[in-house]
């Protein structure tokens, strides 16, 4: 009897590998954290071979560890850091180079180039994207331009691109399967969103062969069997991590919004079969949605430096131990004694999209204390989420009263709390944490039937605490006020 769903779940700075029963409840996990390589400023990279043998450590000890037969595992389900770059040679397996990351900004020349070419516009009609580095486009791009050899690999059909989801199905498979989901493919600005395929404009202008792009597929099917441990066991659910989350998140209905506090912030709302349109510089995205079925979007709004910014008071200041001591510290102090930290460390995102924009701290005095400043790097994920709901609100004509929660960030109640109070609106947080690798779950148990129906996972999208505004409407302007003022001062920067 198959009683257990296996989660994949490929983040930016570690794997997991998580095992759920039919109640969504965590039998086991296993971890492995790998290298982030920093060739110069602003280049940030993976070893695709070191995140492959990670990951396949992490599922095997997940499942000696849960004392469960491989047997009795329904399916798997991967989710992934999205729009990091992995190309490799079809022939030998082997990656051309690094994996350029997310959050590498390499490219934001050829991004430039885009827009004095007069792409802006086609690409986001075509894509629901803008034109930004963040983005697959560009860093292939740059690896057919400047890796030795590999354009001539390209232009014989011996070279193969991927997400990462794609890189791991690919490995697990033994090079058999080479597919992605439409969550996945939305985030590369190649893919045309509305009619469901590689956009032939848009992989002529980056000169990128269609033999190098992977089969497109709903989130929720069977892409095919990977041996485990002897076991043969069906991957049947894919989903970008943010798309995951929504969906693990039990978001599933219009206007339903989560944001995952996690490295990044990155806030998605629910828009139901309707593919809405940014005027605030949002992105318009494919939603997880099941084989069959017409496709769903969402609304997302990034957040490049979330959780990071903790990360960086803790190894780049010294100031913190561990980032979890962030809320004691944090609330040793009522505010952030006027010090605002911006932390634009690889630009702005969304609403702002400023490539070019580097963090600043400001209102510094001679009274500034270091729990000013950690509650100033607190304080700046929940101003910077709160630019999004705000421009969600004002694109969508939807009015966002409550909101969802997950990742590691989502654990601080301090930051739960200054969200909700600056945002006006109730912050809920789910009993388990790890909605974007139980989304993988869900929709993999899907696709087999193990998982019954949405409204089964609905039901089991519990709430564990929920946070309700308690902020005065004055004080509240003030401080978006000031954080507004900050963000002006960081891009004015930028550009002088």
């Amino acid at each position: 009897m198959k009683k257990y769903v296996l989660a994949i779940d490929a983040g930016t700075t570690s794997v997991r590998a998580i095992m759920f029963d039919k109640q969504a409840e965590i039998i086991s996990s296993a971890q492995r954290e790998f290298a982030q390589i920093y060739p110069r400023p602003g280049w940030v990279e993976h070893d695709p071979l070191e995140i492959y043998a990670n990951q396949y450590a992490a599922v095997t000890e997940c499942i000696a560890k849960s004392n469960v037969s491989p047997d009795e595992i329904d399916s798997i389900g991967i989710t992934n850091q999205r729009e990091t770059t992995v190309v490799w040679q079809k022939s030998t397996g082997k990656p051309v180079c690094n994996a350029i990351v997310w959050q590498c900004r390499r490219t934001s020349d050829i991004c430039e180039k885009l827009i004095s070419d007069g792409m802006e516009d086609y690409i986001r009609n075509k894509t629901g994207l803008r034109i930004d580095a963040y983005f697959s486009a560009t860093k292939i791009k740059w690896i057919l331009d400047n890796v030795e050899g590999v354009r001539s690999l390209a232009e014989s059909g011996d070279l193969l691109f991927g997400t990462v989801d794609t890189w791991l199905l690919w490995k697990f498979t033994g090079g058999r399967i080479h597919a992605t989901d439409r969550t996945n493919a939305s985030r590369t600005m190649l893919y045309d969103l509305e009619n469901d395929c590689w956009d032939k404009r848009l992989t002529e202008y980056f000169d990128i062969p269609l033999s190098m792009l992977p089969e497109v597929r709903s989130s929720s099917e069977i892409y095919g069997n990977i041996n485990i441990m002897g076991t043969e066991i069906p991957v049947s659910g894919i989903a970008g991590d943010q798309q995951a989350a929504l969906f693990g998140q039990g978001c599933l209905l219009p206007s339903q919004a989560k944001t995952t506090y996690g490295t990044g912030c990155f806030l998605l709302v629910h828009t139901g079969n309707t593919m809405v349109r940014s005027n605030n510089g949002l992105i318009t995205t494919a939603a997880a949605t099941e084989k069959d079925r017409a496709q769903e979007y969402a609304l997302e709004g990034s957040v490049f430096i979330g959780g990071a910014v903790l990360q960086w008071l803790r190894d780049g200041l010294g100031m913190l131990r561990d980032v979890k001591d962030s809320e004691y510290f944090a609330a040793k102090t009522k505010d952030s004694g006027g010090v605002y930290i911006v932390p634009a460390f690889t630009g702005l995102g969304a609403p702002y999209w400023n490539m070019r924009s580097k963090g600043a701290v400001l209102g510094i005095t001679r009274g500034t204390k270091t729990e000013h400043f950690i509650r100033a790097a607190l304080e700046s994920v929940a101003f910077q989420t709160n630019d999004l709901i705000s421009a969600m609100v004002s694109d969508g004509g939807m009015d966002i009263t409550e909101m969802k929660a997950d990742g590691g960030a989502s654990a601080n109640d301090l930051l739960m709390q200054f969200q909700a109070d600056i945002s006006n609106i109730t912050i809920s947080r789910p009993v388990s944490k790890e909605a974007t690798a139980m989304g993988a779950a869900f929709l993999a148990g899907l696709a087999t039937g193990f998982f019954s129906d949405k409204k089964q996972i609905s039901d089991l999208c519990q709430s564990e605490k929920v946070f309700k505004p308690e902020m005065n409407e004055n004080e509240r302007t003030k401080y978006i006020g000031e954080w507004k003022r900050a963000v002006k001062a960081v891009i004015a920067y930028s550009e002088s």
